[in-house]
């Protein structure tokens, strides 16, 4: 049988021989956004990549309180819950590297790194992105291609041992390099970007291949299928930058010389659907997809408590003024982000497209407050009138029989919405 990370580097294969395929990563830990992901993958009968990033899950529990076991076997319990395929499910680790210990010696920092590492490849996720891009306290700033280079084959060992001696084989694939800005979105407003040159990219892959081979590792170099470049896309709290393939060009056709290697893009949230189309005939292959998808969710919620607020007297869930509660009294997830005056603060805190609110919703009175939004609208009746005013798309595919008329489904299909645009795209 054809094991996960083979099926992706089969996918891959096939964009490297010429097909216009790729495949996008769904990069969120919300329990809605995952269900979104397995029943739309279901009903296409696509491959699925779902990815947790190191600030979300590590071995500590990350800001979802999880740790990487506890986060893959959430997954595949929920997967299996459905009746999901999971030959067909992948699962990714993002960002690995001494990201979320910056402020420690490199020492201690790639210390907890690759116990990192060890417990995401020993709970069984098969795809490692191994980023060490980040300086840390000691460290001279910026760091070199070797320093980086170096840290991530040390990470890979670690990842190698870890998965030979856990399952009893060399089974996982490898994405390299970073993008520019930080993970999640700029925190400044854009006025311009530049997209990797293709020397820099070459000389990423090069030193990475030079530290492979000192550490003994050349082996799985063919394992090593992407490389993270900023392909000149990118959000901020209110603006989006668009794809342009000129710019691009030439960092497209670069990595055409390289027989095993694709590009990953991330920070492709909100882009225009012909541009994901693009991205992947550029050889963007794998497009990652996270704050799009709780905007979305987000857009749902609210739209819904509107609807609420419309047609019940008493205990509503007053969730937007229990989120913003819950983010003035907690506010370390947003207030480096978000600038201005208290009017600007408080739209970007509820608004914004690096959508900081998405690290609240794991919150326990969040959690309450959304529980009572969708059993008061359960056991209601939703005049249609108002759906079509606050979720109109949701509206016409109830009226055309395609979508069942209740609080949960409505979110679902609004989420699913900026799914279908990026599985479109890549297949």
């Amino acid at each position: 049988m054809e094991t996960q990370s083979v099926a992706l580097q089969t996918l891959l294969t096939r964009h490297k021989q010429g097909q216009p395929v790729g495949i996008y990563a769904i990069c969120s830990a919300h329990p809605l956004v995952i269900e979104a992901a397995l029943r739309h993958a279901q009903a296409e009968n696509t491959l699925l990549l779902i990815e947790a990033t190191s600030n979300q899950v590590d071995q500590y529990g990350g800001y979802t309180g999880m740790t990487p076991a506890d986060f893959y076997q959430t997954i595949m319990a929920q997967a299996i819950a459905m009746g999901f395929d999971v030959t067909k499910l992948i699962l990714g680790g993002d960002h690995l590297g001494p990201n979320r210990w910056q402020g420690l010696p490199a020492a201690e920092a790639m210390a907890k790194a690759e116990a990192l590492i060890a417990s995401y490849v020993a709970a069984g996720f098969k795809k490692i992105h191994l980023d060490c891009s980040m300086a840390c306290r000691d460290d001279a700033v910026p760091l070199s291609d070797e320093i980086i280079a170096g840290r991530s084959a040390r990470l890979a060992k670690i990842a190698e041992d870890t998965c030979h001696d856990t399952f009893g084989c060399h089974d996982i694939v490898y994405i390299i390099g970073t993008e520019v800005p930080v993970p999640g979105g700029a925190k400044e407003n854009l006025r311009q970007l530049d997209v990797t040159s293709p020397a820099a990219a070459a000389r990423t892959i090069q030193a990475h291949s030079d530290a492979f081979a000192r550490r003994g590792l050349g082996d799985i170099w063919p394992r090593v299928v992407g490389l993270v470049v900023q392909p000149g896309v990118e959000f901020s709290h209110t603006q989006v930058i668009d794809y342009q393939p000129e710019l691009a060009s030439s960092l497209s056709r670069m990595i055409e010389q390289y027989p095993h290697l694709v590009y990953e893009a991330h920070s492709t949230d909100y882009q225009r659907p012909q541009a994901y189309r693009q991205l992947v005939r550029d050889h963007f292959a794998i497009l990652k997809v996270g704050p799009a998808l709780t905007f979305a969710l987000r857009e749902a919620l609210f739209a819904l408590e509107r609807i609420e607020k419309e047609i019940i007297s008493q205990g509503r869930c007053e969730l937007r003024t229990t989120l913003e509660r819950v983010m003035q009294e907690q506010p370390e997830y947003w207030l480096r982000h978000y600038h201005g005056d208290e009017v600007e603060k408080r739209i970007s805190r509820r608004y914004s497209y690096s959508d900081r609110i998405r690290y609240y919703w794991p919150n326990e009175t969040v959690q309450r407050s959304c529980q009572k939004l969708i059993l008061n609208l359960e056991n209601a009746v939703i005049p249609l009138p108002l759906l079509s005013q606050y979720l109109p798309e949701q509206y016409a595919r109830v009226r055309n029989g395609e979508l069942a008329l209740n609080p949960k489904n409505l979110i679902l299909d609004k989420i699913i919405d900026v799914i279908k645009i990026y599985s479109s795209a890549c297949n």
